[in-house]
């Protein structure tokens, strides 16, 4: 079973009828007790760091979702759902993330149109579960104006806007 976690933000429905259609079982919880259960969590993400941070700990998922993470557990986070897992964001103020992995969300740089919206090609050095099927140098549509840059070596594919970003 994968649990889309709701948490009164992101693109919940559409991501949920994505696995539907895919003949997968999912469902739709904020339930510590579903996401502890599942075989997989998926984070969708459209909205603001602060505010995904805020509903999350007022759902009390924070923890619950560090924790099934860390233990191996399979985590998709779409947009925000993989922004969350750094270690801060600089939206709407200094916040604190999961601080799974190491690094900053950052802005992009003056002079350059934001949010980013549009296709851009995609390159990884190897294959991972992710890109199974992907072939190098694939497109993938962006709308954003914030991304992540880790302070540690966990990068698989990057893009080119303004600046070469996770």
């Amino acid at each position: 079973m994968i649990v889309v976690i709701d948490y009164n933000l992101g693109n919940i429905k559409s991501v949920f009828r994505g696995f539907e259609k895919i003949k997968a079982p999912v469902k739709i919880s904020s339930s510590s007790d579903d996401i502890n259960k599942a075989d997989g969590i998926v984070l969708p993400g459209v909205g603001a760091f602060k505010k995904a941070m805020e509903n999350l700990d007022s759902l009390g998922l924070t923890g619950t979702i560090k924790k099934n993470i860390v233990s191996g557990k399979p985590y998709l986070g779409i947009c925000l759902g993989l922004q969350i897992l750094f270690s801060s964001s600089c939206e709407h103020g200094e916040t604190a993330g999961l601080d799974i992995i190491k690094g900053k969300v950052k802005k992009f740089g003056a002079g350059l149109k934001i949010p980013h919206m549009g296709w851009n090609s995609v390159q990884y050095e190897e294959k991972t579960p992710v890109f199974k099927e992907v072939g190098n140098g694939s497109y993938f549509y962006f709308d954003h104006s914030y991304y992540v840059e880790p302070s540690e070596e966990t990068v698989c594919a990057t893009t080119i806007y303004g600046n070469e970003f996770t």
